[in-house]
């Protein structure tokens, strides 16, 4: 495993736009949480993206120029901070992100995105999207999750349409106690 802040565990999935990383992932999530796990996830956007809504006061202060901007309730809170001077078009840095979050409530951190970060991930792949696999390309993957028939890939070939079997493969992987 790549060490990393808190030396909480991290598996990346890595996959094509459309091949179904976030509809796995909210179906694996659940399964992981059955199992006692307390996953955090960081996902990657590739494009300039808000959570706030134009016209709503936390948007209106960071675009006044707040470059940090918590808002906060009895239920949740969420911290957007403005990154203007690392506008470059690169990747974010996985382990200073990773550091944002509260090791205290988390057991592993799933990944989504970061295909050439450095840390295991889970490739999913799905023919009908008419792309060819990832991992003869990008490093790190340690299984690929798929519906298709075979795959010439050297590791576990996991179903994609059984989250189950993707989160005890995490939790073996990981070396977490179910």
């Amino acid at each position: 495993m790549t060490p990393h802040p808190f030396n909480l565990p991290r598996i990346g999935f890595a996959a094509w736009s459309g091949s179904g990383k976030t509809t796995l992932l909210k179906a694996v999530i659940p399964a992981l949480r059955a199992r006692g796990q307390r996953p955090a996830v960081i996902k990657h956007a590739h494009h300039a993206f808000d959570v706030d809504t134009p016209g709503k006061d936390s948007y209106e202060l960071r675009h006044a120029g707040a470059d940090q901007m918590l808002v906060a309730s009895c239920r949740r809170y969420a911290l957007m901070v403005e990154t203007p001077e690392t506008d470059d078009g690169r990747v974010p840095d996985l382990d200073m992100l990773c550091s944002r979050l509260d090791p205290e409530r988390a057991d592993l951190i799933l990944v989504e995105g970061f295909k050439q970060a450095d840390l295991p991930k889970i490739e999913v792949h799905r023919p009908a999207v008419g792309k060819p696999p990832l991992y003869p390309e990008i490093p790190g993957v340690i299984a690929v999750a798929t519906d298709a028939a075979e795959l010439d890939f050297d590791g576990p070939l996991l179903p994609v349409n059984d989250p189950d079997a993707v989160a005890r493969f995490i939790i073996d992987y990981c070396n977490l106690n179910p």
